[in-house]
């Protein structure tokens, strides 16, 4: 008999797989982005330091949007790039947390881009 998968086990498990790959530093920070059914939520993470630099959500007032669409994965992306470039950062390591680079994730990893991300 066929057993059903579990999702949650599977992107944890992709997760921890990136995550051996991807480290952020000062000079290059991680851009974690985490997706639950309501929000997004994105943070840039020294991980040598073991400290949050930015972050960005859909809960922010700077965010019109506020579901875990397209349109606010544009928002925040924009959002987290501006943020970012702020603080003088402009180069990072994306992290895209296990999930599949497809639909949200790829829209917020386009609009951090075009706002000035390179990664």
């Amino acid at each position: 008999m066929v057993s059903k998968t579990d999702r949650k086990f599977e992107t944890r498990r992709r997760h921890i797989r990136v995550r051996r790959k991807v480290s952020g530093t000062a000079e290059r920070p991680r851009l974690c982005i985490y997706r639950s059914n309501r929000n997004l939520f994105a943070q840039l993470i020294d991980d040598v330091a073991g400290i949050t630099i930015v972050s960005a959500s859909t809960l922010d007032k700077e965010v019109k949007t506020k579901l875990a669409n397209k349109e606010a994965a544009k928002e925040v992306g924009t959002l987290i790039a501006k943020r970012a470039t702020e603080k003088g950062v402009e180069n990072i390591v994306f992290d895209r947390s296990g999930y599949q680079y497809h639909g949200v994730i790829k829209e917020f990893a386009e609009a951090a881009r075009e706002a000035g991300l390179k990664f």
